[in-house]
């Protein structure tokens, strides 16, 4: 990729301070992969100028953690924003983000965040003194992460931590099939408060680009018993799809900071590029048809776990 085709920061992650590219790389770890095939696929996604990374524990039982580290040892450790997980929200903070840093083979991250906290009920346990949030806000004393926020699939949880102020960055789904709140409700009152917002779910995970269940999990059996390979490749769709650059444009017309996409292989990244090259916002219009058309194609692709209705 030549120099000036580069993606190029373009504003503030929130109010920390950094200045995010558009995408962001998540979806590293696969095991069948040599890792370091996965690290150079990573790299070459930094190397496209790509500067926000994302990782977790339980992707891949801390593989992932490893490909991300390896990945990032070698830049300034300024130029990339890497997000890390705590996957349990019942359990000492310390310790987990201990084991996260040693497998990332770094001093600290930049963001850690609770994974996937969609229940009220944890949530306000995460907020008694002393309880999860008060051992994130130590950790970012001690310089381990210099931000912290949540993950989660469910808006309510994302309203309640937002107006808590335990959150810097949140991240959730924004797309073309997720529960309107996100758009409608977490979106604005994160930029209100100088939150950073990393979204996800640009592809429903894969639902509506692919015939799958979810990731890496294509569907068996298909109507009239055609059967299928599943995945987002390029055979023929046997069920509805909608195309990446129409999911894509959807969710940066709706202007999060970031958007997280997977970046697994080569393949996905030239597609994602692609698609973010040829953005233009679109109209209310097309921003509708997109909508409808979406959730017309998750149907019969297995329930939507990011959404609080999952089968809405």
């Amino acid at each position: 990729m030549a120099e000036n085709e580069r993606f190029t920061p373009r504003r503030e992650l929130g109010s920390t301070g950094f200045v995010a590219t558009v995408l962001g790389i998540g979806d590293l770890a696969d095991r069948s992969v040599p890792i370091e095939t996965c690290v150079a696929t990573a790299r070459r996604a930094l190397d496209a100028g790509l500067n926000v990374i994302d990782t977790a524990p339980n992707y891949e039982d801390g593989h992932s953690e490893e490909i991300v580290g390896r990945a990032v040892r070698e830049r300034p450790r300024g130029s990339v924003f890497v997000i890390d997980k705590i996957d349990h929200h019942d359990r000492p903070v310390g310790p987990q983000i201990d084991g996260s840093l040693v497998r990332l083979g770094l001093g600290h991250t930049d963001l850690f965040v609770f994974h996937g906290l969609s229940a009220m009920d944890a949530f306000d346990r995460l907020c008694q003194p002393g309880g999860g949030f008060d051992q994130l806000a130590d950790a970012t004393k001690s310089g381990k992460c210099r931000f912290r926020g949540i993950s989660s699939h469910h808006p309510d949880v994302l309203r309640a931590a937002l107006t808590a102020g335990v959150c810097d960055v949140v991240m959730f789904p924004v797309g073309p099939f997720v529960d309107p709140r996100y758009v409608t409700d977490v979106l604005p009152l994160a930029k209100s408060l100088g939150a950073g917002t990393v979204c996800f779910k640009t592809f429903g995970a894969g639902k509506l680009v692919g015939d799958t269940s979810g990731y890496n999990q294509p569907l068996k059996t298909r109507p009239r018993g055609k059967v299928s390979s599943g995945g987002s490749d390029d055979t023929e769709a046997v069920l509805p799809r909608l195309s990446v650059a129409e999911c894509l444009h959807y969710t940066l017309t709706l202007d999060p900071d970031v958007a997280l996409l997977g970046m697994s292989y080569p393949n996905e990244q030239d597609a994602a590029f692609a698609a973010a090259r040829s953005f233009r916002p679109l109209t209310a219009k097309r921003m509708d048809n997109i909508r409808r058309r979406a959730a017309h194609a998750r149907k019969e692709k297995g329930p939507c776990w990011w959404n609080p209705d999952p089968n809405a």
